[in-house]
């Protein structure tokens, strides 16, 4: 049975873990904040870039272009996007099986994050390259990424590239999923979504294709990106509190423990004295 010291000993230790946890929850907090602004107003301009590629595609069928281009092959890219660190629930282990079961089993990967890239190399997988991003997550980027995954497509080394990341929905709740990059696929909608303008293109929708299409590959990286990003302060932030509330528990149930066994080494003392006063009568 522990004595005194020891339980004073675990107490010490956990109240210690509880103010790291503590601080790094207010980390991820301050942290989440700025990531889910920045996923979240990337949204909006995501909507009006399909629309434009949306009212080009319909509009002008005959439009061609290499990122359009559907191939029949199963040669696979994969940018996943992960944590370089842990202490984030399952936000990784999440993502990996989503990946395993929504991609090709002979995929070659492209990473962002240390933590799948490390699984991905113990797997014997093949990591074409490895990209270090900043917080918050600056366009520029996003941009070069974008060009390797454009490079190897364009070069006809692989028939389809897809993103695996984790999609941002509320602090409480992220989504792993798996989205097509490349070709591009030109968003579709429906009822009064579906109806095109009448837009007058100068120089012809060919060659405005070919300016957006490099723009929306870029921006849909930038916002996996971010949308990544914000998941993952989101779900440290979370596991943090949970962690804190958690030892703060402990703590009590540890404090709890000690005054018990204090109070009987109490009584048992006094039943010490008064067996020896008697004694002594």
């Amino acid at each position: 049975m522990a004595n005194l010291r020891d339980i004073r000993r675990r107490i010490k230790s956990v109240k210690n873990t509880a103010q790291i946890t503590r601080a790094m929850q207010l980390v991820a907090a301050a942290k989440m904040k700025k990531a889910q602004d920045q996923a979240l107003a990337g949204r909006e301009y995501s909507k009006q870039l399909n629309g434009v590629l949306q009212d080009i595609s319909e509009g002008f069928s005959d439009a061609t272009h290499p990122l359009l281009e559907k191939r029949a092959g199963d040669r696979e890219l994969v940018l996943i996007i992960s944590t370089d660190k842990g202490l984030c629930g399952a936000i990784n282990t999440n993502l990996a099986r989503v990946i395993r079961n929504e991609t090709s089993a002979t995929a070659d990967y492209v990473t962002v994050g240390r933590k799948l890239r490390i699984m991905m190399e113990k797997q014997g997988r093949k990591v074409l390259a490895d990209f270090s991003v900043k917080d918050p997550v600056p366009f520029a980027d996003a941009r070069a990424i974008a060009a390797l995954l454009s490079k190897q497509f364009l070069e006809g080394s692989y028939d389809k590239v897809s993103v695996g990341y984790t999609r941002f929905v509320n602090t409480m709740t992220q989504k792993p999923e798996v989205i097509q990059l490349l070709p591009v696929i030109p968003p579709t909608g429906s009822g009064a979504e579906a109806e095109t303008n009448d837009f007058l293109f100068e120089p012809s929708p060919v060659d405005v294709l070919g300016a957006i299409l490099p723009l929306y590959v870029n921006f849909l990286v930038f916002q996996a990106l971010v949308e990544a990003r914000a998941s993952e302060h989101s779900a440290r932030m979370v596991a943090m509190k949970s962690a804190t509330d958690n030892a703060k528990k402990f703590i009590k149930e540890l404090t709890l423990d000690y005054n018990k066994l204090r109070q009987g080494a109490i009584t048992a003392e006094l039943l010490e004295i008064t067996t020896a006063m008697k004694a002594m009568e």
